[in-house]
């Protein structure tokens, strides 16, 4: 199949095997029905997959909407996506029709359907499998003709094995399932998009497009671009910019690529998905760990502004028993450690208790989410940007702990 036709149509750059493989799925399950599931890594372009299967369908002069469910509250998913009844619920003061009577006889594209919550994940099924849908405080059902096609950077056998997602609804969804490959899949591409950005870039800024010293070439090629074509764009527009020579060196390129510890973090999906979600664990636990640690040197600290710098033997004792409780409860692994008293080294003569350690990553996770709320006051986006994770994902964890 000849997709270069596609690739102007929809200006997609590259000429990699698998981009054009996934572009060909894409314009042979169109004419069809099914359901469609594009998986690849977020800035990797898979709304354009969905754009491509909606124009080469025979509902292309229909309705296209494209959500972004991780974007929307969980309080209002289900009202945004089916609709309300006027006074179903506090602040409903009319009838509101939901994406899926507005997209009737077209496509609808859901992003990010990994985020949706589980109970919106029986409405979607109940859709996808009677084309039937009941709007919230209604009891009728209303019928729609919608094609979906879903798309998420979730590793989605993980979620279903972590039952944070149905596996009939990823079984139905997955149908026809779409691989867009990551940048870093599709090296060859690199030089090519860059050049596109840089003429774009030059044109709106009214400027020459930039060029690259043949190591700034080198490197461009071989970073990991864990945000993909999105991060790879900005970088261009931001140098476009901010650069007044058009000759970019290494060395200023390096300058606007984050550190490689970062980029070079594992993401999830494939292999790397237990990767990810583990190190992401440690991190958190970590985190809690040195802070619980800094909060005992400041007791101690103030113990010895009390005592004029010499602690009593009673409340050394006491700064001793707490320091033996904090690694006791907070200890990373399961084993036994050594605790050693403030003042002596390991290998002076003296007595060692040896404490069990036990760690529970709920219970772990439970407190540190807890004291990230007490310290933003509650407010859940201070609190969530703080642990490093989505509102969303903040919100369900306050509920599955029961988090006040």
């Amino acid at each position: 199949m000849n997709v270069q036709p596609i690739k102007q149509r929809f200006e997609i750059i590259g000429g990699s095997p698998l981009l054009d493989r996934a572009m060909e799925i894409a314009v042979q399950v169109a004419p069809t029905d099914l359901s469609v599931l594009v998986q690849g890594e977020s800035g990797s372009g898979k709304e354009v997959m969905s754009k491509i299967i909606h124009a080469y369908s025979t509902r292309k002069h229909g309705p296209y909407h494209a959500v972004n469910c991780g974007a929307i509250p969980e309080g209002t998913i289900d009202s945004e996506l089916f609709g309300h009844e006027k006074g179903s619920f506090t602040g409903a003061h009319e009838a509101r029709k939901g994406y899926f009577e507005t997209a009737n006889n077209g496509t609808l594209f859901l992003d990010e359907v990994g985020e949706l919550p589980l109970t919106t994940q029986v409405r979607l099924l109940r859709v996808l499998e009677t084309g039937e849908f009941i709007r919230v405080g209604s009891s009728k059902s209303q019928k729609t003709s919608v094609r979906v096609v879903a798309a998420t950077n979730v590793h989605m056998i993980q979620a279903v094995n972590k039952g944070s997602f149905r596996e009939d609804l990823y079984y139905r969804l997955n149908t026809v399932p779409i691989h867009v490959p990551a940048l870093r899949e599709r090296r060859e591409d690199i030089h090519l998009l860059f050049r596109y950005f840089a003429q774009d870039a030059g044109t709106k800024y009214k400027a020459p497009p930039l060029t690259l010293h043949d190591d700034a070439l080198q490197l461009l090629v071989n970073y990991r671009w864990p945000g993909n074509v999105r991060q790879l764009r900005n970088i261009v527009e931001q140098m476009s910019v901010i650069e007044k020579t058009r000759d970019i060196s290494l060395a200023t390129l390096r300058s606007y690529l984050p550190e490689e510890s970062t980029a070079l973090v594992p993401v999830s999906g494939g292999q790397n998905g237990n990767a990810a979600e583990s190190i992401n664990e440690r991190e958190l636990i970590y985190k809690f760990l040195f802070d619980m640690k800094k909060d005992l040197n400041d007791l101690k600290e103030q113990v010895r502004s009390i005592t004029g710098g010499q602690p009593t033997s009673a409340k050394l004792q006491t700064t001793q028993r707490e320091e033996m409780a904090f690694l006791r409860d907070a200890a990373p692994a399961r084993g036994t450690v050594s605790i050693v008293p403030a003042g002596q080294d390991d290998d002076e003569d003296v007595d060692h208790t040896e404490v069990e350690e036990v760690l529970s990553i709920e219970e772990k996770e439970k407190e540190l989410i807890a004291k990230a709320l007490v310290k933003h006051r509650n407010r859940r986006k201070g609190a969530a940007k703080e642990l490093g994770i989505s509102e969303r994902t903040l919100y369900r964890k306050i509920k599955e702990y029961g988090i006040p």
